[in-house]
C-alpha cells in the first residue's frame, strides 16, 4: 500500500526534492533543477499567481516510508474568470498505481475547487519554464526545462490524459546557417526602414519593461489562459536575469518605432548549473559568474509578435539579429529556440529553411473530468 501526504513540513519539503534522486540516479543526461528555482514556484512571496489561483504539493510513500513520487495541483483564474486546473512537478518511479495516486489526489484536490480539467505537466507559473512531457530529446535538459524518463509517457496516457498542444524546440548552429538562402529572406525586413531591431539596454530598463508588457499582452491575449503582463513584473523578472541574460541575447522589433515583437535568450546556465546538484550556494554562485564566459549555447525562452506584425517577416529579421549576434560573440556555437507550438507551422518551416533542426518535443496534455 501508499500513503499520500500533504506536503507541510521542512522534512516533507526535503522529501519532495529527494524524488529525483531515485528517479534518475542512473541517468546521465539529467541535471538536477535549482531547488530554489521550485520552491520559488510554491512561495507567495515569490509568485504572483497566488493572487489568482492555490496550489498544493503531494508526496507519496512506499511501506517503508521512502518517498517513491510527487506531484503539484494548482489552479488559476483567467482574465475571463475561468478556472484553469494544472499538475506538475510530477516525478515517480515506474508504477502506474503509484503514478495513478498522485493523479488522483490532484483531480480530486480540484474537483472540490469546481475545476473541471487538469493540464501537465505544466507550471504555476510562465510557460518558459517546466512545461510540458519530454517526448523525444537529443541533449541534456536546458535551464528550467522539463526532462522526464520514457515512461512518463505511458505513466500519463494511462490516466488519459491526451495531447493538446505540442512544442517543438529546435536548434542552429551558426556555422551551418544557411545564410545565402537567409540573405534573401531578411533582405527586404532588414533594407526596410520602418522595421528596427535593438538590443536590450539594462539601462533603459524600465523602456524595455514596457515594450515586453505591450507586445505579450497583445500577442497572448489570443491563449485561453492568458494573463496579462505587468511592467512592475516584468522589470523584476529582467532584474533576476541580468547575470544569464546580457543584452545582445534580448531582441527587440519595432514598426515605425511601435514595440512590434521580441525574441528573448538566455545563457544556457545549465552548462555550469549541471555540476550544482541543484543547490544554488554562495560559492556555486561565484562559480557560475567565473565559468559564464564558458557557455557556447543559448536558449531562447520566448517569442512573441503582436498580431497585426504576424504576416510582416519580422520574425526574419529577429533572427538574422541573433544570428549577428552569435558571429559577433564567438563562444556562442549553438542558439536553441523553445516552445514552437504545433499552432505555428509558418514559425517551423522558417526555421526548417534556415537550416535549424528539430531537437527537442514537449507535449502538453490535459486530463477532463
Amino acid at each position: 500500500m501508499y500513503q499520500l501526504r500533504v506536503v507541510h513540513s521542512s522534512k516533507d519539503v526535503a522529501d519532495f526534492h529527494a524524488v529525483p534522486k531515485l528517479v534518475y540516479k542512473n541517468d546521465k543526461n539529467y541535471i538536477f533543477p535549482i531547488q530554489k528555482d521550485v520552491e520559488n514556484t510554491f512561495s507567495p512571496e515569490k509568485n504572483e499567481n497566488f493572487e489568482k489561483g492555490e496550489v498544493i504539493r503531494f508526496n507519496l510513500y512506499d511501506d517503508a516510508g521512502s518517498t517513491i513520487g510527487r506531484i503539484a495541483s494548482f489552479y488559476t483564474k483567467d482574465a475571463k474568470g475561468k478556472l484553469n486546473g494544472g499538475c506538475g512537478f510530477f516525478e515517480c518511479i515506474d508504477d502506474t498505481a503509484a503514478a495513478h495516486a498522485l493523479f488522483d489526489a490532484c483531480k480530486e484536490w480540484l474537483q472540490l475547487k469546481n475545476v473541471g480539467f487538469m493540464d501537465g505537466p505544466i507550471n504555476f507559473g510562465g510557460r518558459e519554464s517546466f512545461w510540458g512531457l519530454l517526448i523525444s530529446s537529443n541533449s541534456y535538459p536546458s535551464y528550467r526545462e522539463n526532462y522526464h524518463p520514457a515512461y512518463y509517457q505511458n505513466l500519463f496516457a494511462s490516466y488519459g490524459f491526451e495531447l493538446e498542444i505540442e512544442q517543438s524546440t529546435f536548434t542552429l548552429n551558426h556555422l551551418t546557417f544557411n545564410k545565402p538562402r537567409f540573405d534573401i529572406l531578411a533582405s527586404r525586413i532588414m533594407n526596410n526602414p520602418k522595421f528596427r531591431f535593438e538590443y536590450l539596454d539594462y539601462s533603459r530598463l524600465d523602456d524595455f519593461a514596457a515594450y515586453f508588457v505591450e507586445i505579450y499582452n497583445k500577442a497572448w491575449s489570443f491563449h485561453d489562459d492568458f494573463t496579462p503582463m505587468t511592467a512592475d513584473k516584468m522589470r523584476k523578472e529582467l532584474k533576476e536575469y541580468k547575470a544569464a541574460m546580457p543584452g545582445h541575447l534580448a531582441i527587440f522589433a519595432f514598426i515605425d518605432d511601435k514595440p512590434a515583437a521580441f525574441y528573448i535568450n538566455i545563457l544556457e546556465i545549465n552548462q555550469v548549473f549541471k555540476n550544482f546538484k541543484g543547490k544554488l550556494s554562495l560559492w556555486n554562485k561565484i562559480q557560475f559568474l567565473l565559468k559564464r564566459r564558458t557557455i557556447d549555447k543559448v536558449r531562447g525562452i520566448i517569442f512573441g509578435i503582436v498580431p497585426e506584425a504576424q504576416r510582416t517577416g519580422i520574425e526574419v529579421g529577429m533572427i538574422m539579429k541573433m544570428y549577428d549576434t552569435m558571429v559577433e560573440n564567438p563562444q556562442y556555437k549553438l542558439a536553441e529556440l523553445s516552445w514552437i507550438g504545433d499552432f505555428n507551422p509558418k514559425m517551423f518551416g522558417l526555421l526548417e529553411k534556415i537550416g535549424a533542426e528539430k531537437s527537442k518535443v514537449h507535449h502538453t496534455l490535459r486530463k477532463v473530468f
